[in-house]
């Protein structure tokens, strides 16, 4: 078995009892969920210090990230945090909670909380798979930034021993966790994985066959993985270490083994086009339509931007939308501006609320996301990457319309994998790396991962020229942001 969660906090006693991270002391309330930006006060704190295990991130935390979370309960919620015995991000909870292993992974350590996985490099080629003493943390920065009592005790509450995704916890599935999965005990469990670095690990070698090399250790570094669900995560990996500004990481070994790592993201993407959508006055009634031809929603929009690019004469579907324009930063910028503060403009609104104009709204929405990601994809490259490829997963990639316009706009062919659950499959390879059917996590993706269908880029020259022209808006629309912002902050000085 392996486990795959979200980058959540998680708050247990020393009984293992929930403690309450809740304003109303509710103890069933002990996880802050990633997306949570309750800490960006402490985040930017925590940024004024100017550490030099900042460079690791992007050279700044995002709130999404536990430190500022963990400061926040500090100087929130007094009672909570001296009850605290184990902080945990969830997924190795789940470990913890199938196990009674307490090691912690370098995935989620190195990722979430500052841990420099880099300094396990000579652990790497170890025969013998096992959990490490946890000697990357930086004790001085705890310090600086007022946590230093989770120094104690040799890190205990956030973890005394790390160790490399799909390595074996403890003696396997527990009595009591076999019992309540109805699973046998003894089952080997790997070191979990973040949800999205899951999809990394399902997705990143599933190229076709034509482009798959089985000694070239340099091919899986022209890659990007677009995790694609509540939010989308972009995974890429070097063999030296990038240091990019506004872009998470390096981060060594914390999805590929002996690879850095780096994470771009956009902390609301599919939860962005729920919201466009429900919130609009055509919503309910394009539902229940949607209900009775027993299609979803968004087919249901997709086959009405197919008939609306017929009806006006038009060459290609995006062209719809040249008089709507969107900033899809409603939950801040995560990458590669890692402005939390930013916010989401609409460019276009009338006073018009048919179903015709929410199929509009729904385009644009799709393209300002696919418009942030060329502008991760340029500004990983324009650091040293050298991405060509894209593959794609997550309920977002399962959507023609949202895949056609990420390829034209970023001038990329995309992949999506033949697997049509790869998070689920790169929580499985941990499972069979652990139960040693394979060597190591990177023989078992290249087993396992497999190509399915590639989508191209428009040929159409109009295609690139309409893009290009809405991507200039797009980037003009943070800079004008950014004035206003300005503006009104020398009004109320």
């Amino acid at each position: 078995m392996g486990f795959a969660a979200t980058c959540s906090l998680v708050a247990v006693d020393s009984d293992s009892s929930p403690v309450s991270v809740s304003w109303s002391g509710d103890s069933r309330r002990n996880v802050i969920v990633w997306m949570d930006h309750r800490a960006i006060e402490q985040a930017e704190r925590i940024n004024s210090s100017k550490s030099p295990i900042l460079e690791y991130c992007g050279a700044a935390v995002s709130p999404e990230m536990e430190p500022p979370k963990l400061l926040w309960v500090k100087e929130n919620l007094q009672e909570s945090w001296s009850m605290v015995f184990r902080w945990m991000d969830l997924s190795d909870w789940l470990s913890y909670r199938a196990t009674g292993d307490d090691t912690r992974s370098l995935c989620t350590t190195v990722c979430k909380w500052t841990y420099l996985g880099h300094a396990h490099m000579q652990h790497v080629n170890d025969k013998e798979s096992r959990d490490l003493e946890a000697c990357g943390w930086d004790d001085d920065f705890w310090e600086e930034i007022g946590l230093g009592d989770l120094i104690e005790g040799h890190h205990a509450k956030i973890g005394r021993s790390v160790a490399f995704p799909g390595h074996p916890l403890g003696s396997g599935l527990t009595p009591t966790a076999a019992k309540e999965l109805g699973l046998v005990p003894g089952i080997p469990v790997g070191t979990s994985l973040i949800d999205a670095h899951a999809g990394g690990v399902g997705v990143i070698e599933s190229v076709p066959q034509s482009e798959a090399a089985d000694h070239d250790k340099e091919a899986i570094c022209n890659r990007m993985v677009l995790v694609c669900g509540t939010s989308t995560c972009h995974m890429a990996v070097s063999r030296s270490k990038l240091f990019i500004p506004g872009v998470w990481g390096p981060f060594w070994s914390a999805m590929v083994p002996e690879y850095w790592l780096t994470e771009g993201g956009q902390s609301a993407t599919g939860a962005l086009l729920d919201h466009i959508i429900e919130d609009h006055a055509a919503s309910a009634c394009l539902a229940n339509q949607a209900a009775s031809q027993k299609i979803s929603l968004f087919e249901l929009l997709n086959k009405m931007l197919e008939t609306m690019m017929v009806e006006l004469n038009l060459s290609f579907i995006a062209a719809l939308t040249k008089d709507v324009h969107v900033l899809p930063d409603f939950h801040g910028n995560r990458s590669p501006i890692a402005d939390p503060k930013a916010k989401g403009v609409i460019y276009g609104l009338t006073l018009d609320t048919s179903d015709k104009q929410l199929a509009l709204l729904y385009l644009a929405t799709v393209q300002g996301i696919a418009y942030g990601t060329r502008h991760i994809v340029e500004h990983c490259n324009a650091h040293g990457h050298k991405i060509n490829t894209l593959l794609a997963c997550g309920g977002l990639s399962k959507n023609p319309i949202f895949i056609q316009e990420h390829a034209d706009i970023i001038g990329s062919p995309i992949i999506l994998p033949r697997e049509s659950e790869p998070v689920l499959l790169g929580a499985a390879i941990l499972g069979a790396v652990a139960t040693r059917k394979y060597h190591s996590l990177s023989e078992a993706m290249k087993a396992l991962n497999a190509a399915g269908q590639v989508i191209h880029p428009s040929k159409d020259p109009k295609v690139k020229k309409y893009h290009d022209a809405k991507y200039k808006i797009f980037r003009g629309l943070y800079e004008q942001q950014l004035s206003y912002r300005s503006a009104m902050a020398q009004a109320l000085s």
